[in-house]
């Protein structure tokens, strides 16, 4: 019924009599009623307008919350609360937020935000729920953070109390239950949404009545005809018990006959009555057990009596497998089947659920889920309803993940609702209304390939089949789960013997083991016999281990019984009732909670021990060894099993009796019993540092007192403050790892120290809203009290990322010092209380989620990239001692020559015989290193090397090699030899282990590579400095270190001396080893400061890259030029000298790899770069850097300018980029020898010149340096991209990346279909981009999902454009001669209506009118070979007297797309041998000033865009070489 036909009712008008009229809840009154419009009391920066219609958040631009407003009324059920949103900002994250409250807001004191809203109150963030700001749901229906201006969202309350939101007209599903009577609707204009309309009342869900009348269509003339009356007329004063009765005894009477054909929206237009069916099919009694109906799916075989179904070519065909029930399901009755065949060539499997519709009346899909109608499907792990996901995550596993021999079923109960069930386990309510005649389907799809119907009620028979499916079920579910009753509980603690499929039970269940430890590294899970008893340890000894894989054992407790599990793989993969301990993190359900606890499993070694023990509390406890690790998880239910998983390296273990449980550790030492500041235990380690037991809200320590993280981390930023548990000492360091964050919130950690005692601290939402005694570091700002004190501080704690480490120290002085990655920032603050106890505190606010005590005891080394921070193992490169102690051994290969004293080896011919030794035994960790010097590229393989327990003097003197020397490394097998071949680890020939460490055969000149023999008997490799880790264990004492000059390596010499000396930024901390000091880098610039302007011409002969340099980077040409040899980064360069002002210093790119995306980063950083350890990319750079990446400039990983100059993304190959400091010391960027400006100002000095390798670019090479270069600006000379910078609709973001390999157009139906329409046209392929930047699908769709705007604004002056939305663009390739002078963003861009034959003369043209060049980088196919870009013909320009043909524009497509403009060809796609109709239309960019805009001259079927004004929709231009081609747009239909 439409708005306003209810006279008095509801808002604006609402329905009149019946069923919620009358105006409201009570169905009484007159007015707005609910929903039309909001309540005038709102949040404080709340404007109404639009006689309450219109609610706008004012200062958007300064204030993100505050903009809470509310329903006038309180809802009607059933009916859409529904609002649009008018504006965003992209000033902030976040936005708006929806949903009901049962505060009345007459009297709600307004909170500052929807998710403060207390006492009843349920509100959809993002995607998830949250119930008195506590997320009750993840993961639920559409993202609200990613709909933009002039989308629709409500909210409603249905009548069986539930909350269902709404997007644009689609419900996505119940969002929460249990809704009270009276509720208002609650909109927060949040973050990036700053107004929002109410739009009038929409119906919402419409559930049948509590018995509902299905809508009957006889295909048959009914035996009865008062049934038929009754079925058809729809006569509501039927009471519903009545009716019921009416339709159950006719239902089984007719269903076969087609009478019945349910919908669960409306009946499928054009289905009329059928004839037949009645008079030829048997009446079926109640009685008749469950079959498949005979008719089915085109590939289905039906046997067994019609209890088997089968899909027919499975390897062939994935779909075409629909089966459904003979007959509906009656209430409470399971339908029932069991999987019996599966392939592996598929994706995705069965699917399962009811339908409306009569088996005979049905046109069966291709698959179930393609039904628009009348059809409740459970797919993955998910429900569909008429193809559309309603609940997205039903059970936590996935129908895709059973096995042959599951059972699946499913049940309507009496009360409608649909409950599905997996191996006998009730999976819940999927859906609360079902309508009352369903039929049960299968839809053996993709894997699944044979089911059968299981007519077994026997549920203990069903449970027999639970396995690793068993993941879904909940720690309380599988407690409920029948055990058998008449085996007795043995009292022994043994392995129970269903085990995993490589493991075997030994010793009578007091062994485990993999007896084919070296073959496989998985599949040895093992579970104890009997649940464990509260403080009983389970622990084993591990007896034996390989070094074949990586990881080692694992172990944990599990509530699933053994005797009905089969094991999975490994135990991690169980997502349900369990928790393990793995490496030195804990996980729960597959998922990690602590990353960071206890000892290393990893690093156990045969005889350790590990334990288990579920105290009464029901907090778990490890053991390493016998010592407790501490607490690793809380509210463990009772009655788990133990797990062992022999894992990796671990391949025997076995139960130790009589252990005992260590008592629980003591309440740390907090309050009144703290350790005084002078007493004699306060060591400076500070090991009795803990957090606090007392902290805010949303923290939780872990850990034993190390551990503090926030959770519900996506749904809450803050009330999540951690203090330590005593004071600090004066001196004493307190010091945190940032060990998780997430990228949700905007703001990160907040740290500093307080002297509020945490018994008296009333913990705030954030530490900076104490206005007493308190010091905190947020961002780079220091504050006291709440009050900036100072900004710019020398670190910013919001720029820091995961690994990096943060410390706070007070001084005897009363000064306040913080150290980043041990780096002493200076003196923050002076002025804390002398005498007075501080206490540090830490504040895991927004992006920081979780944090932990390290063990420091002082400043640690420097370190500027907080990624390598204790997760890296890249080591910067040393030049060889000044004695080099180490030589060759005189026995060698007989194609060995020894020179320069042994240093140095030659392999003078062939491949082969180059074995070289080392003239004494190595030591235990002594390292020999050579450096590779030249290379034979004609020959494959690789350098090998390794130990040998062979001495060099037993195989004779001399070069000529002693007898029986063999040709090449893995024939030494006289004595063990443990060698490394490519990647590949061999003992004496025989291969022990593959993909190890990076692979020799990638070694260039210049590359370093050592070997090491470890303390603990393992041998390493080194590959430019960065340890490979072990290759081998169990190695001899005595070893010599052997060296196979083999196939492409063809001489190499020593650079390593007796011992590797630890790099610097590794070593301990101590008062003299402190390498990073501020004397040290005054030095430097005193030093620099003398050279002034007289070392201009000495530098420009003597720049080179510095030999440290990133691990990808391999260095060649007297090192001038730097290649990136693997990957997308890991290839920064530094540039040995500093910058002298006035003198230009550029570099040229070479090769450009176009698989990546971005490009070279440029710049400068101020520390001394030869021991700096370079962090993966630039960006990472937190400290003393200034970085030129795009078109931004990055200060410490911050942009602080938006738009400079060229886009450096864009640069083609032969680019010369320069830098070059001022007299000021203005740091001017050069492109092409063209000044683009002051970059940065007042840079310090000394400063070096940095290249950051990135993505695209994977070569470069220093151009002599120039003085007094040309200090004129260029116009810009790079092409850039369009606004936003998108990338395959990928936006720009702060830290640029290689495209992900999956890409949204994959999936996307439209964009296949408009790219094989592309193909049909048979362009050549070098006339467009490559993947991935090749296409771009604006379908609604993918649109939405990248969130783009409906119109941009491009040029100098700008204009406005619309993007092409319903249209495939393919991206054209543009030559870059003309790209640098021509595509920039000065130009606007417009449309051009085209037809299909006239596409391919306009590409090979270059451009929509007769141009000089073509823009195309490629020649076009009729061209002649060595005429170029000039050859006459189509390419050339018209002749002097023609005149040039006018060219129509449009900004919009929706007039340039226009028929009249774009004409339409059929097609048949050749997938589905369909016929559509396609339209082509150019993209392109026009030069301002060259063409006339004007009012549309051609005749429209439909409006123009209303965006624009009629006067400016039609651009006309004559002008040659005024537009650029940029893209082929095509549409469908």
């Amino acid at each position: 019924m439409a708005a306003g036909s209810g006279g008095s009712g509801g808002s604006g008008g609402g329905p009149g009599p019946g069923p919620g009229g009358g105006g409201g809840p009570g169905g009484s009154g007159a007015g707005p009623g609910s929903g039309g419009e909001l309540h005038p009391r709102t949040g404080r920066l709340v404007s109404l307008s639009a006689c309450g219609r219109t609610a706008r958040r004012q200062q958007p631009g300064q204030e993100f919350n505050h903009g809470l407003v509310l329903s006038r009324e309180p809802l009607r059920d059933g009916r859409v609360f529904t609002v649009r949103i008018d504006r965003k900002v992209n000033s902030w994250s976040g936005s708006i937020e929806i949903g009901v409250t049962a505060l009345d807001p007459s009297v709600l004191d307004f909170p500052s935000s929807a998710t403060g809203l207390k006492g009843g109150s349920w509100v959809v963030s993002g995607c998830s729920v949250l119930r008195d700001g506590r997320s009750v749901l993840e993961e639920y229906g559409q993202d609200l953070d990613q709909l933009g201006e002039g989308d629709r969202v409500g909210v409603e309350r249905t009548v069986a109390g539930e909350l269902r939101l709404w997007v644009n007209g689609r419900d996505c599903g119940v969002a929460a239950t249990g809704l009270p009577a009276r509720v208002w609707a609650v909109v927060d204009l949040y973050g990036k949404c700053t107004q929002i309309t109410v739009l009038p009342p929409e119906p919402g869900f419409s559930p049948p009545a509590p018995i509902p009348t299905p809508p009957l269509e006889p295909s048959a003339p009914p035996e009865d005809s008062t049934l038929t009356e009754q079925a058809t007329s729809g006569d509501e004063d039927f009471a519903s018990m009545e009716l019921s009765e009416v339709v159950g005894n006719a239902i089984l009477s007719a269903y076969n006959g087609g009478l019945l054909n349910v919908n669960l929206s409306s009946p499928p237009a054009g289905e009329g009555l059928g004839s037949g069916g009645a008079a030829t099919s048997p009446i079926l009694t109640s009685n008749d057990a469950l079959l498949f109906h005979e008719k089915c799916g085109t590939l289905i075989k039906l046997s067994n009596n019609n209890k088997t179904a089968e899909r027919r070519r499975p390897l062939d065909e994935f779909n075409n497998g629909v089966v459904m029930t003979n007959r509906p399901l009656r209430d409470n009755e399971m339908f029932e089947i069991r999987i019996d065949k599966l392939v592996d060539k598929w994706s995705g499997s069965i699917e399962i659920g009811v339908t409306t519709h009569n088996p005979n009346n049905l046109e069966y899909p291709a698959t179930m889920t393609n039904l628009q109608s009348g059809t409740i499907m459970m797919s993955g792990c998910g429900i569909l309803t008429n193809g559309k996901g309603t609940r997205r995550e039903y059970c936590e596993f996935s129908l895709d993940e059973l096995q042959e021999g599951d059972h699946i079923g499913l049940t309507r109960k009496s009360n409608s609702a649909l409950h599905f069930f997996i191996n006998g386990i009730d999976q819940g309510v999927a859906t609360p209304l079902t309508p009352p005649v369903v039929y049960g389907v299968v839809d053996l799809y993709g894997m699944a390939v044979k089911v059968t119907i299981v007519h077994n009620n026997n549920h203990s028979d069903r449970l027999r089949r639970n396995n690793a499916i068993l993941r879904a079920l909940s720690p309380e579910g599988a407690l409920r789960r029948a055990t058998p009753a008449t085996q007795a509980e043995p009292e022994r603690l043994l392995f129970h013997p269903n085990c995993g499929q490589k493991a075997a039970i030994t010793h009578e269940g007091r062994t485990a083991l993999r007896p084919h430890a070296t073959d496989d590294f998985n599949h040895g899970v093992v579970l104890s016999s009997r649940a464990l008893r509260d403080g009983e340890v389970f622990q084993v000894r591990i007896d034996k281990m390989v070094d074949k894989w990586a990881g080692s054992i694992e172990i944990g407790v599990t509530t699933h019984n053994p005797a009905y599990l089969q094991l999975p793989s490994t135990m991690t993969n169980l997502r349900s009732g369990t928790w393990m301990m793995t490496g030195n993190g804990v996980m729960h359900n597959g998922t990690t909670i602590l990353d960071e606890y206890g000892h290393n499993l990893d690093r156990l070694k045969a005889g350790d021990t590990v334990g288990v023990v579920r105290r009464e509390d029901g907090t778990l406890h490890f053991f390493v060894n016998g010592m407790t690790q501490g607490p690793a998880a809380w509210n463990v239910p009772p009655g788990v099993y133990a797990v062992v998983d022999l894992y990796g390296q671990a391949a025997q273990a076995t139960i130790v009796d009589d252990v005992e449980v260590p008592p629980a550790p003591e309440p740390l030492s907090e309050g009144n019993n703290q350790v005084s500041p002078s007493s004699p235990s306060s060591g400076a380690g500070g090991s009795d540092l803990r957090f606090h037991q007392l902290h805010g809200s949303n923290a939780v320590i872990t850990n034993g007192g190390r551990t503090a993280l926030r959770h519900n981390c996506r749904s809450e930023f803050n009330d999540a403050i951690v203090i330590s548990n005593r004071a600090l000492r004066d001196g004493e360091l307190f010091e945190i790892v940032i060990q998780k964050m997430v990228d949700r919130w905007s703001g990160s950690i907040e740290a500093g120290v307080t002297a509020i005692r945490p018994e008296d601290l009333e913990f705030p939402n954030t530490m900076t809203d104490i206005d007493y005694d308190t010091w905190m570091l947020s961002g780079t700002a220091i504050m006291q009290d709440g009050n900036t004190m100072r900004n710019n501080y020398g670190c910013d704690l919001d720029a820091l990322g995961t690994g990096a480490r943060i410390g706070m120290m007070r001084t005897a002085k009363g000064d306040l010092h913080y150290f980043i990655n041990g780096q002493d920032q200076g003196a923050a603050c002076s002025g804390l209380p002398p005498g007075k106890e501080v206490y540090a505190v830490v504040d895991l606010y927004g992006q920081c989620v979780q944090v932990s005590i390290t063990n420091a005891t002082g400043p640690m080394d420097n370190s500027l990239a907080t990624s390598n921070t204790a997760t890296e193992k890249s080591f910067p490169l040393h030049s060889p001692a000044a004695g080099v102690a180490h030589r060759f051994h005189s026995t060698c290969g007989k194609n060995v020559a020894l020179e320069e004293d042994g240093t140095r080896a030659v392999r003078a011919v062939g491949y082969a015989h180059g074995l070289v030794f080392s003239t004494k035994e190595l030591k235990t960790e002594e390292v020999f290193e050579v450096k590779v010097e030249e290379l034979d590229e004609k020959w494959a393989g690789s350098l090998r090397l390794g130990l040998t327990t062979l001495a060099p003097g037993e195989m004779g003197p001399g070069a000529g090699g002693g007898p029986g020397l063999p040709p090449s490394l893995p024939e030494l097998r006289t004595k063990t030899t443990w060698m490394v071949s490519s990647c590949e680890v061999r003992r004496d020939g025989q291969l022990q282990r593959m993909n190890y460490g990076r692979s020799l055969e990638r070694l260039g000149v210049g590359s370093r590579v050592g070997i090491r023999r470890g303390a603990d008997d393992t041998m390493h490799i080194l590959v430019d400095g960065e340890d490979m880790g072990p290759a081998a264990t169990g190695i001899a004492k005595n070893v010599w270190a052997v060296l196979d000059l083999y196939g492409p390596v063809r001489s190499v010499s020593v650079v390593s001396s007796t011992r590797l000396e630890e790099p610097e930024g590794t070593q301990p901390p101590s008062p003299s080893s402190d390498t990073g000091s501020e004397a040290e880098e005054d030095d430097d610039g005193e030093e620099h400061s003398l050279r002034g302007q007289s070392q201009v011409a000495m530098m420009s002969t003597s720049l080179e890259f510095l030999e440290n340099h990133g691990k990808n980077i391999l260095l060649s040409n007297g090192n001038r030029t730097a290649t990136r040899v693997a990957s997308y980064n890991q290839g920064i360069v530094v540039i040995n000298q500093p910058l002298v002002p006035q003198l230009l210093v550029q570099v040229r790119i070479d090769f450009l790899n176009r698989q990546w995306t971005s490009s070279l980063v440029l710049g400068v950083i101020t520390c001394p770069p030869e021991r700096l350890n370079f962090p993966a990319s630039a960006c990472a750079l937190k400290r003393a850097a200034w970085l030129l990446r795009g078109r931004g400039i990055f200060h410490n990983g911050l942009k602080i300018c938006e738009k400079f100059g060229p886009n450096l993304d864009t640069c083609p190959e032969g680019t010369i980029l320069g830098l070059r400091l001022d007299s000021s010391g203005g740091l001017h960027l050069h492109v092409n020898g063209m000044d683009q400006g002051v970059a940065v100002s007042d840079v310090p000095q000394p400063c070096h010149a940095l290249v950051d390798l990135y993505g695209q670019c994977e070569q470069v090479t220093i151009v002599s340096p120039e003085l007094g270069a040309a200090s004129g600006k260029s116009a810009g000379t790079q092409g850039d991209m369009e606004k936003a910078d998108m990338v395959d609709g990928i936006k720009e973001s702060v830290c640029w990346g290689p495209l992900p390999a999956a890409s949204p157009l994959k999936s996307c139906e439209y964009h296949a279909l408009c790219s094989r329409f592309q193909e049909l046209l048979l362009l050549p392929e070098d006339y467009f981009m490559p993947p991935p930047k090749r296409s771009l699908c604006y379908c609604e769709s993918c649109r939405k999902l990248r969130g783009d705007e409906a119109h941009r604004r491009r040029g100098e002056p700008p204009r406005e454009y619309a993007l092409p939305f319903g249209w495939c663009r393919f991206n054209l390739r543009v030559n870059p001669r003309l790209e640098a002078g021509t595509m920039t963003k000065k130009w606007h861009m417009a449309y051009h209506g085209s037809n299909v034959a006239a596409i391919r003369r306009v590409l090979d043209r270059g451009e929509l009118g007769a141009g000089t060049a073509s823009i195309l980088s490629c020649r076009p196919l009729k061209g002649k070979p060595g005429v170029g870009f000039e050859e006459p013909g189509e390419n050339c320009a018209p002749p002097r007297e023609e005149q040039p043909p006018s060219v129509l524009l449009s900004p919009s497509l929706q007039y340039a797309g226009a028929e009249t403009l774009a004409s339409k060809v059929q097609f048949r796609d050749p997938k589905s041998q369909r016929t559509h109709q396609a339209q082509v239309a150019f993209q392109v960019c026009v030069r301002p000033g060259s063409y006339t805009p004007g009012p549309p001259s051609a005749t429209l079927r439909e409006p123009p865009d209303p965006h624009f004004s009629p006067a400016e929709l039609e651009w006309v231009t004559k002008e040659k070489g005024a537009t650029l081609l940029y893209a082929l747009l095509v549409r469908v239909e």
